[in-house]
């Protein structure tokens, strides 16, 4: 039986190529509407993928909210007509004026953003007001990943500020526990119980100062989870809709799939125990100690060198490799792997059916 993986026109498709398999894609996105068990509280991040078909796979699954880090992924879906758009970033110099483009180019897009900056958000706010718009914000909590985000203990004052702008309107509170990554899912729980509280009792300091309810928005793919049992939080998984070796052994408590592999072919046989693939830092990613990737049809092959395009794999016998022969990675980290590549080759029932753009690995697409 040929395994699920396999292409049978491979010999179409040049290497080093991205594969994505459509129909895991949508059991990975069943899955997480499952997992989570109200679709309204899903607010996925789109930086893993990248692709507006991924995206409209969300949006016919119900998710209506969405996250993402640039410009041109915020354009990304509301091309694709995406009702509700964070821009889970501080934009400063000329993204902030990108930003208010995109919300006067897309009105069927209500668009939002972070701020941790009393400064910055002066500056948002006279955009908005000399470009007749206005923008919802989410202050952005500093919950220990130590990356952005003010420290919730002076996050009060920064309120205080806030709401004498104008065109600027606070909705909620946003936190990234990208620093967990426990193996343990009870381990997880608790490191998110301790990051959620952090965002909760700012939430319970700045209530008085608004007449309507606040969002708290937490939450990656490792510890979508554990925020569940929060209640008034939204989640924001992003790697779940492909899955990649690293969370697949890190987090063996959620049985997401591959979705999306890396083929190459072997290009060199370079001696009884080493041979030569085409993946090289242009085509995996790389900020990862090797091995970067792994190979489900030869699991055998241990990545042992890397250069920009060419990568060294170990083997027993070389004599059992054929140059041409093409072999299917998954990488350790999908997410910078997926921005590597112009467009990913579809992959149905074993056969390749179409091509879909990276779109978004574009910094700008119109504006």
């Amino acid at each position: 039986m040929i395994d699920w993986y396999t292409v049978k026109d491979i010999d179409q498709i040049d290497t080093p190529a991205l594969l994505v398999y459509p129909d895991k894609v949508k059991q990975n996105i069943d899955l997480a509407v499952r997992i989570t068990k109200d679709i309204t509280r899903l607010r996925p991040h789109v930086k893993t993928n990248k692709m507006r078909e991924v995206c409209s796979l969300m949006l016919e699954a119900g998710i209506n909210k969405f996250k993402c880090a640039t410009i041109a992924e915020a354009e990304m879906l509301a091309m694709i007509l995406a009702p509700d758009v964070l821009l889970a970033y501080q934009p400063v110099g000329p993204k902030a004026l990108r930003l208010i483009e995109l919300i006067k180019a897309y009105p069927g897009t209500k668009f939002s953003c972070l701020i941790d900056n009393i400064n910055n958000t002066q500056v948002i706010s006279d955009l908005c007001k000399n470009n007749g718009v206005s923008i919802d914000i989410y202050v952005d909590l500093n919950v220990g990943m130590n990356r952005t985000g003010i420290k919730p203990e002076n996050t009060e004052n920064l309120i205080k500020e806030i709401i004498k702008l104008p065109n600027i309107h606070i909705v909620g509170l946003h936190g990234y526990d990208g620093h967990i990554h426990d193996e343990s899912p009870e381990e997880r729980q608790k490191a998110a119980d301790i990051s959620f509280s952090l965002a909760e009792k700012v939430l319970e300091k700045i209530k008085p100062y608004f007449d309507y309810p606040l969002t708290i928005i937490m939450g990656g793919t490792p510890t979508f989870p554990a925020h569940i049992s929060h209640a008034n939080c939204e989640l924001s998984p992003g790697t779940f809709v492909f899955w990649d070796y690293g969370y697949k052994h890190m987090l063996k408590d959620l049985p997401f799939e591959y979705a999306a592999l890396v083929a190459t072919r072997i290009i060199s046989i370079v001696d009884e125990h080493h041979i030569c693939v085409d993946l090289g830092y242009k085509s995996i990613a790389a900020e990862n100690p090797l091995p970067r990737v792994h190979f489900l049809n030869a699991p055998e092959a241990i990545p042992v060198a890397h250069s920009e395009e060419h990568l060294v794999l170990e083997v027993p016998d070389s004599k059992s490799y054929t140059l041409g022969n093409v072999l299917y990675g998954v990488p350790k980290h999908i997410c910078p792997t997926v921005a590597l590549y112009d467009i990913a080759n579809t992959i149905d029932n074993n056969e390749a059916t179409g091509q879909w753009k990276v779109i978004a690995r574009n910094r700008f697409i119109n504006y």
